[in-house]
This record gives structure tokens, sequence and C-alpha cells, in this order.
């Protein structure tokens, strides 16, 4: 995509989303036969619905129909939100990713596996999980030391009281809202 195309579907696309509280994540076009495919994806700190991502498709196809920035050629549209497996790359997605397990690579070399328990501007409280027995242990990793990081799924875990914490600390916030 041109950023000429990028810059003039952001353009469009960014007021829709912001007055909807949502995040722009990423906007990809791509062949796809004789079609494109327009795909929005969006999120924000409670998560994005689907009813929410069919009524911002339906405000985001109208704008695009109204507008020439797709040009003559047909497409398709997507409105979605991030996969669970989708790289953290912005502060809002750590912070979105407190109590959650991440694999991290570090520019230093090695991997590491760990719980993020706060998130602050320059970096993240891990625990680091026991070996055979042993306790988990606390460690600070900067942004600098993240080459890349990713939320690592876990189907069997097993709640706890930070979790507990946690979403307590969610309901407040929504409370206050």
């Amino acid at each position: 995509m041109s950023t000429t195309q990028s810059e003039r579907l952001r353009g469009l696309l960014e007021p829709l989303i912001a007055a909807r509280d949502l995040d722009l994540e990423e906007i990809e076009v791509t062949p796809a036969g004789k079609r494109r495919v327009l795909r929005i994806v969006v999120d924000s700190d409670e998560g994005v619905q689907l009813d929410e991502c069919a009524a911002l498709s339906r405000e985001a196809s109208q704008a695009l129909d109204d507008s020439d920035v797709m040009g003559g050629a047909p497409y398709t549209l997507e409105v979605t939100s991030p996969g669970a497996d989708r790289p953290l790359t912005e502060l809002r997605h750590y912070r979105r990713a407190v109590g959650r397990l991440i694999k991290a690579q570090l520019h230093e070399g090695g991997e590491l596996v760990a719980r993020i328990t706060a998130v602050d501007d320059s970096g993240l409280d891990l625990e680091v999980p026991g070996v055979k027995g042993r306790k988990p242990t606390a460690r600070r990793v900067s942004f600098d030391e993240i080459a890349k990081a990713r939320v690592e799924l876990e189907f069997n875990r097993k709640s706890d009281k930070r979790d507990a914490q946690h979403d307590e600390k969610i309901d407040e916030n929504k409370e206050e809202a």
C-alpha cells in the first residue's frame, strides 16, 4: 500500500475509530485475486466486542464509499481485533497484558518467559516462574532490552489472588469512568 493511500486511509478512519474510544492498531490493504482486502485492526483496554466491530464496519464502509481513497477497484472490508498472538510493540499493549505470561526475545540474546506484574514508561516488572519446585523470582526489564515479545496463551492457568486483585482494579476503573 502506498504511503499516500495509507495516510489517506488513516486520516479518514482514525476519527471514526477514536469516536468509539478504540485504538487503531493497523490498516492493511492486500491483494486477493481480482479484489483487495482492507483490514482494519482496532483494540481498547477493555477489548473489542463483535457488535462494536460490526458497527464500526458499517461506519467505515459508508465513509469509504463517500470518498475516493480506495479508488475504483473492488475490495472487501474487514474490521477486527488483534489476535492473541500479536506482537507487543506499544506501551499500551504491555499495559493490557498485565497479569499475562509473555515470551520475550532479548537484544542481548536469550529468551525470557515471565508474567507481567507491572508496567511503567521505562519497562516491565516480571515474575519469572520457578523451576523444579523453586519459588518464582522478580525481575525488572527495560523496554530497551526487549527485541520482541508476545503473550503466551495459557489454557490451564490456575487463578490466584493476584488475578482477583487485578480483576477488582479493572472493575473499580470501570465504575470510576
